[in-house]
């Protein structure tokens, strides 16, 4: 709940805890109650009937709720509230099970059970109903499982409008089936707040724009193949790729043609490039490509592929870009040092493209009275 701010998370959650505080509770007072073996027959199972009605409505008041206030925008308020509402549910219904009269009969002592018996059952049937609906709409492990979870309970409450005894047979199958919703129920929540994490951490330490690896990624990566190198003595490279002419394509083109631009080569650098390399955004419209155990002959076919794919591209505007490269050869380099050595061939490079231009400009368009 505090990582989507979903309020149908919070309130199922509450539901479980408060179903589950209900049955403990009741499991517990129990064995308080006085010693008349038909005033345990009869409560017990009363007791049950309760969990299970406050869990199948809880199922379809998360759905109402989602529909018309789906977000929090205090997500610690509310989990406090959802706690100390759990606390003072359980409590209040706790108290009014014992006091329950003893002329209540919680059998329904004929093959077709009562109404009062098939109530949950009803209320789960248009939860699991509601929750295949949504199944179409949102397929994570946590609606799966609560979809699976709305089954287990309609089952169990099937299998307790049979039963005749505390203890018989439809009385197990039931709790079983609720046990294993219960399971069912909290296996799909680990298994979401799993594939949650992995976005967070995927989110930390990648491009938003590009879906590369950011700074602080590419820092890490640099920061492990130094200690590799240093212990194996292997080098690696590091490419520098500067994007060139991207103010003149977002002046011309617009921005988001200079974003698309921005993709493109981040495409390039992931399309061709080795399952241990690391692309990674630099910076405004630097790219840098981590090489393990590459020397520099390497490096620079690297470095020529990419241009040429480049070159081949069809898409509009062309793109082309300045490479640098620098190897970091295990002599106790600070990353400061590698990053500013490509960053100064990347400039050289870059120097020498802006001199070739300018001399081929002369030689289409010569200055007049000049041979």
């Amino acid at each position: 709940f505090q990582g989507t701010q979903d309020r149908i998370s919070l309130i199922l959650g509450a539901g479980f805890l408060l179903s589950g505080a209900v049955l403990a509770g009741s499991s517990v007072l129990f064995f308080q109650l006085p010693a008349e073996q038909h005033l345990r027959i009869q409560w017990a199972p009363v007791a049950l009937w309760v969990g299970r009605l406050i869990l199948a409505l809880l199922l379809v008041v998360a759905l109402i709720v989602e529909h018309f206030l789906p977000r929090s925008r205090r997500p610690k308020a509310e989990i406090a509230g959802a706690l100390l509402s759990v606390v003072a549910l359980t409590y209040l219904v706790t108290v009014a099970l014992r006091r329950l009269p003893a002329e209540v009969s919680p059998h329904p002592g004929a093959f077709i059970p009562s109404p009062q018996q098939l109530f949950p059952g009803v209320i789960f049937l248009i939860a699991v109903i509601w929750y295949r609906r949504r199944l179409n709409q949102i397929f994570t492990a946590f609606d799966r499982s609560i979809y699976v979870a709305a089954w287990m309970n309609f089952a169990a409450q099937l299998a307790a409008s049979q039963s005749e005894r505390l203890l018989d047979a439809p009385f197990v199958v039931s709790q079983g089936f609720s046990v294993m919703g219960y399971a069912i129920a909290l296996g799909g929540a680990l298994l979401d707040n799993a594939r949650l994490f992995e976005q967070v951490r995927h989110l930390a330490v990648s491009d938003p724009l590009t879906g590369l690896a950011n700074y602080r990624r590419l820092l890490d990566v640099l920061e492990s193949e130094t200690e590799r190198t240093n212990r194996s003595n292997r080098p690696f490279s590091v490419l520098l790729l500067d994007l060139d002419g991207l103010k003149k394509i977002n002046d011309t083109y617009g921005h988001l043609v200079g974003s698309r631009a921005l993709c493109r080569v981040s495409d390039i650098l992931r399309i061709h490039c080795r399952s241990i390399d690391t692309a990674a955004r630099y910076g405004g419209d630097e790219f840098a490509l981590v090489l393990p155990e590459s020397e520099e002959t390497e490096a620079e076919s690297v470095a020529g592929r990419i241009r040429h794919v480049m070159e081949m591209d069809p898409e509009k505007p062309l793109l082309s870009a300045s490479i640098g490269i620098s190897v970091y050869r295990g002599h106790g380099e600070r990353i400061e040092k590698l990053l500013s050595d490509a960053d100064a061939h990347l400039y050289q490079e870059k120097s020498k493209r802006g001199r070739r231009t300018a001399a081929a400009t002369r030689r289409r368009h010569p200055k007049p009275g000049t041979v």
